[in-house]
């Protein structure tokens, strides 16, 4: 998936989504950080991918919390 349509996916989410989401991506990251151990690991570049794609969503989610204090 591009990121930019990713990007635009997120930004629809509700907070409980993104908090899912968060918690996906951990679980991910736990796994590729496991498999990086044992060497079981092939594609590197995806332990990166996920570390962006988690602060990504942490970001957002922090955005979304600071509009909805200034609204109400």
């Amino acid at each position: 998936m591009k990121n930019g349509q990713r990007l635009s996916d997120l930004k629809v989410m509700s907070e409980d989504q993104l908090g899912d989401e968060v918690l996906k991506l951990k679980k991910e990251q736990f796994n590729l950080r496991f498999q990086r151990a044992t060497g079981q690991l092939e594609n590197t570049s995806r332990v990166r991918i996920v570390r962006r794609d988690i602060a990504r969503v942490k970001t957002i989610a922090a955005q979304k919390r600071g509009t909805d204090k200034k609204q109400g």
